[in-house]
């Protein structure tokens, strides 16, 4: 379960990412939520443990969308198939 915060700067890259094409820098992110560069950070880096998106701290713009919502309780991720020809 998230907590508010990684909810809402969930919330914000998934809107910012269909009105624009693109996901929001970490200084739009500090703007969007009021928060310090190093609160975004931390964040940043619950969301990519929880697999919501794809991040690395060495490169901080660079954020990947991979989940929209937060998950429900039990969901699982789905299971990948693959050719063994």
């Amino acid at each position: 379960m998230l907590q508010d915060i990684e909810r809402k700067v969930l919330r914000i890259i998934a809107n910012f990412s269909v009105g624009r094409r693109r996901t929001p820098t970490v200084d739009e992110l500090c703007v969007k939520t009021g928060r310090s560069r190093s609160g975004v950070l931390e964040v940043l880096a619950a969301l990519a443990r929880e697999e919501y998106i794809e991040w690395d701290r060495s490169h901080p713009d660079d954020i990947k969308l991979l989940e929209a919502w937060e998950k429900k309780k039990g969901d699982h991720p789905p299971v990948v198939l693959y050719n063994q020809s």
